[in-house]
């Protein structure tokens, strides 16, 4: 079974160039991927931050294991027994999950993996999980069956892939109600996501620092 991790970390400061460096000269990932453990994984980087997406097959590998090049170059978080290195984010939203490993192979090349970002308002956070589980797990519409929105603090990130995938669902929902909006925009989103200092709202994209697939034999993009 397919299972999508997804992590934040900081560089120390005036490290992210050096961690950026040794992470892009890793092969770690590649050979994850390429030994038939991960079909995934993509890393993307904003600012002082860094972002692990990566799908696990039979089993779940830490992100030391993808993406270890960067480890001597990231802060330490506090909150637990021992320092971390990593945060494992929180998947607010998909539209489609893995059924199976057939299911989530690619059926049609991926010309391009993004990720993005953008932030909610603090008081809002509880209103956008609420309206977004509704509508994944209502079914209510289709959408991008790649995409993921993970969640820490009130950061999100997101992670897509082009040209998009729309289809049904293979895993039935986990609701039968029908409480999302027929008119999606009556959720007022809009009023969810905090403004960046140019006035912008909603998500931003960031830089891909590399990004690998089971049915790819290289890398794509830096």
């Amino acid at each position: 079974m397919i299972k999508r991790m997804m992590y934040r970390a900081e560089w120390v400061q005036g490290q992210e160039s050096a961690g950026l460096e040794a992470l892009k000269s890793s092969a770690q990932a590649q050979e994850r991927v390429a030994k038939g453990e991960l079909m995934t994984a993509a890393a993307f980087s904003w600012r002082n931050n860094l972002f692990l997406y990566y799908e696990c097959i039979d089993g779940e590998l830490p992100p030391e294991e993808v993406a270890g090049a960067a480890t001597p170059y990231l802060k330490d978080w506090p909150g637990q027994a021992e320092p971390r290195k990593w945060i494992g984010m929180i998947d607010v939203f998909h539209f489609n999950e893995p059924a199976s490993t057939e299911h989530w192979l690619r059926k049609q090349p991926v010309e391009r993996r993004a990720g993005r970002v953008a932030f909610l308002k603090p008081e809002m956070m509880s209103s956008y999980i609420y309206y977004h589980y509704q509508l994944q797990e209502e079914r209510a519409f289709f959408g991008d069956k790649y995409e993921i929105i993970a969640m820490h603090e009130n950061l999100l990130f997101g992670y897509q892939e082009f040209p998009k995938v729309v289809e049904e669902p293979v895993v039935p929902g986990r609701l039968h109600t029908k409480g999302t909006p027929e008119n999606w925009n009556d959720s007022r989103m809009d009023l969810h996501f905090q403004p960046w200092e140019d006035g912008y709202l909603y998500f931003k994209q960031i830089d891909q620092v590399f990004a690998y697939y089971i049915g790819d034999a290289g890398k794509e993009g830096e």
